[in-house]
């Protein structure tokens, strides 16, 4: 801040109008957004890449060390048969002679989709659809030789054989709202970040699926309205807590005989199946599940021909294990890797493929956020860690065999790596809170080997621009100390005393204090004449099990004490006004806000966006990892409910939330303001028609950031 002190005492006026020339749509509509790369795709080799060009009309492999173009392997003019000029994306196979491109997509949900596909023979140069079917396809799996596809149509799958121009249905019993096979329901796709459960063995013999039996599941439905006389609705199956979820089971499809086999898992505690994975070689397949508390994970080992699973992996928490350390878990050399949380802070660990711990490949008091590659040749792992700072993430590599670890990022900051096949090259894309993101080509060694995008105009444009800064200090809260970022305004006068807006997120594992570069809304309403703070409460990510894991069961007390604790801190500092502090938050944010509004009065003003009001209307995968059932943890859930808390609202409150808002449910919004009704409350409160949890796109954040503007400028600066 001594910079920027120094520079408002050369040029305060010009930068004073620079920072007020700067505009609410300006931040919206991504004018201060860093620039990033086109996604790529590694080839199996680990030398080249497959990137899509500029007009998406051609697939381009590019050496990774060079950075040169060395083929054009499909291109929308030359491919015989093609009559479209573009595509959206592309699907190559593991023998890089055949690839897939897709067009039309049409969304399901966050992150699903059905599309139009086209297979592509790469040596012929020729193009045809997929399938003859009409309806549109999803979640296609390569065979592991590439010569066969699986994909889903109506929630059936389909194996097309490429060397005979071949299709059959593999399932028939597919149906909207009671079976899908191959593909997943929405809780899976929202929660375990899963759209397929597919894959081929080895010898490319047998293709192994999940089976969804949604039945039982109650449906939720909504109006669409969309300029309609009549509203049509949408429905879809959705399981609250506490209520039946789907009914999994995997099932593996031999191809010769064209037999399905149900592997024989054991009865009883097994509720999810999140990931499932063939072995590098032979038929065994590895099925990992939860149980419904998600505080037994147990991974089995299925012969996928007798159908007989036996157990490999067993972790057990007294609160739940994170379902994101899953995808921690490669296959190779007859061992496998597994983040696990024994120590008491994330851990990389290697096993034998008999389930045999070998060793503890990191350690120390700090969390492994993530596993990015494995190198079987190096016997190398790739890994991401906040041993730095929970603020910050760095790369490293550890030797599998000798525990090793080497640091391979050089800045400070924020680094997230993307490793090709077998780690021999990565894309990293650094940044800190005051430098827009640095996107470089690395070797397995760390050393740089190009610049991609070094965001060098936007570096530029954020020094005429006068944009406010963010500054990282500590917060101390009720014997914890708290991070925390603080924005104040340009032309900050420590005499003054400031309105305080407080933004947050606050949910299990969850981080807002980043030292990354990021511009949203927030810089724009502090030069609006208000200082900014995000604190991390108790509850949130990095800092180990006992600080991430200790809201469990008591969601929203915590984490409300602690924003409450962190606001009457702020109300101390001299450039506060302590009668003027409002707080802000979407999703679980909004649930916080509601949460700390209702167990203290220091907030003057909040603004609850897209907010659960009580765990019972959330998502059965979500609401019970964190709380159990309802009928297990009554106590809990009504604890932890804002509508319980109603008659204890204190200061002004603007509601928000999406009418097609399918992940929170507008009957959180709609039963907490019939509560307020009963509890004679009043407060403000808007509803953006068919608009989804999100309420993306430019009209539509401008109208709703300035509604939030207008509404805190109103409650805070109306003296």
């Amino acid at each position: 801040m001594k910079k920027l002190g120094f520079l408002f005492l050369l040029c305060s006026l010009s930068l004073g109008i620079a920072a007020q020339s700067v505009s609410l749509k300006d931040i919206t509509g991504g004018k201060y957004q860093a620039k990033d790369v086109e996604p790529f795709v590694s080839s199996a080799d680990g030398e080249f890449y497959f990137q899509v060009d500029k007009q998406n009309s051609k697939i381009i492999k590019y050496a990774f060390k060079s950075g040169l173009a060395v083929d054009t392997v499909f291109d929308v003019k030359k491919a015989r048969g093609c009559d479209f000029d573009s595509f959206e994306g592309f699907l190559m196979s593991p023998d890089e002679k055949r690839l897939l491109v897709y067009r039309n997509s049409e969304s399901i949900y966050r992150h699903s989709f059905k599309a139009d596909y086209f297979y592509y023979d790469i040596r012929r140069n020729l193009i045809r659809p997929l399938t003859e079917n009409k309806n549109k396809q999803m979640v296609p799996v390569f065979s592991k030789d590439g010569r066969m596809l699986a994909f889903v149509v109506d929630n059936n799958i389909w194996l097309a054989k490429f060397d005979y121009d071949t299709e059959s249905q593999i399932t028939k019993d597919g149906e909207f709202g009671k079976i899908i096979n191959g593909a997943t329901d929405w809780v899976y796709e929202e929660e375990f970040v899963t759209t397929c459960l597919m894959d081929f063995s080895a010898d490319n013999s047998l293709l192994a699926f999940v089976r969804f039996d949604e039945t039982a599941v109650p449906q939720y439905s909504f109006p669409v309205y969309g300029g309609q006389l009549y509203t049509s609705s949408l429905s879809f199956k959705y399981p609250k807590a506490g209520e039946v979820n789907s009914k999994v089971s995997c099932n593996v499809f031999d191809i010769e005989s064209k037999t399905i086999r149900q592997m024989d898992l054991p009865k009883g505690k097994i509720e999810y199946i999140p990931r499932i994975a063939f072995l590098p070689e032979g038929d065994q397949l590895a099925i990992m599940t939860l149980n419904r508390e998600q505080n037994d994970f147990s991974m089995f080992y299925a012969n996928a021909r007798s159908s007989v699973c036996r157990l490999v992996l067993h972790d057990v928490s007294d609160q739940y294990i994170n379902s994101d350390f899953l995808s921690s878990i490669r296959f190779f050399d007859k061992q496998f890797t597994y983040i696990g949380e024994k120590s008491g802070y994330s851990h990389l660990y290697l096993y034998e493929q008999t389930g045999n711990l070998k060793r503890a490949l990191t350690s120390g008091d700090f969390d492994v956020t993530a596993l990015l590659a494995i190198d079987p040749v190096s016997k190398t792992a790739f890994y991401e860690s906040a041993e730095e700072s929970p603020l910050r993430r760095a790369v490293y590599k550890v030797d599998l065999v000798k525990g090793t670890t080497t640091k391979l990022s050089s800045k400070t900051g924020y680094n997230r790596a993307s490793f090709s096949s077998n780690g021999k090259y990565y894309i990293n894309r650094w940044s800190d809170a005051a430098t827009p993101t640095r996107i470089t080509v690395n070797d397995a060694a760390g050393k740089e080997i190009r610049v991609l995008e070094d965001n060098a105009a936007l570096k530029s444009a954020l020094a005429s621009a006068g944009l406010p800064k963010r500054e990282f200090v500590t917060i101390p809260v009720g014997g914890e100390t708290l991070n925390a970022w603080i924005i104040r305004p340009v032309n900050f006068d420590s005499s003054k005393k400031y309105p305080l807006v407080m933004v947050q997120y606050s949910g299990p594992n969850s981080q807002e204090v980043l030292d990354k570069y990021t511009v949203d809304w927030v810089e724009y309403l502090a030069t609006q004449g208000f200082v900014v703070a995000a604190v991390d409460g108790r509850g949130t990510g990095a800092r180990g099990t006992n600080f991430r894991k200790c809201t469990y069961m008591n969601l929203g007390i915590k984490e409300s004490d602690d924003q409450i604790a962190a606001a009457r801190y702020f109300a101390s500092q001299p450039y506060i006004d302590g009668n003027n502090i409002a707080i802000w938050g979407w999703s679980y944010g909004g649930y916080n806000v509601l949460m700390s509004m209702s167990r203290d009065n220091v907030f003057k003003a909040g603004v609850a966006i897209a907010p659960v009001t009580d765990w019972r209307f959330y998502d059965s995968v979500y609401a019970e990892r964190f709380m159990r059932t309802p009928q297990e943890n009554a106590r809990g859930y009504d604890n932890g409910s804002p509508i319980k808390l109603v008659d204890k609202l204190n200061g002004k409150l603007l509601l928000i939330h999406g009418s097609a808002d399918d992940n929170v449910h507008l009957q959180n919004s709609m039963e907490y303001t019939d509560a307020l009704i009963k509890a004679e409350k009043q407060i403000d409160m808007f509803i953006l028609p068919d608009r989804d949890h999100s309420m993306r796109g430019v009209t539509n954040r401008t109208y709703l950031y300035q509604k939030v503007i207008d509404f805190l400028k109103q409650n805070l600066q109306n003296k």
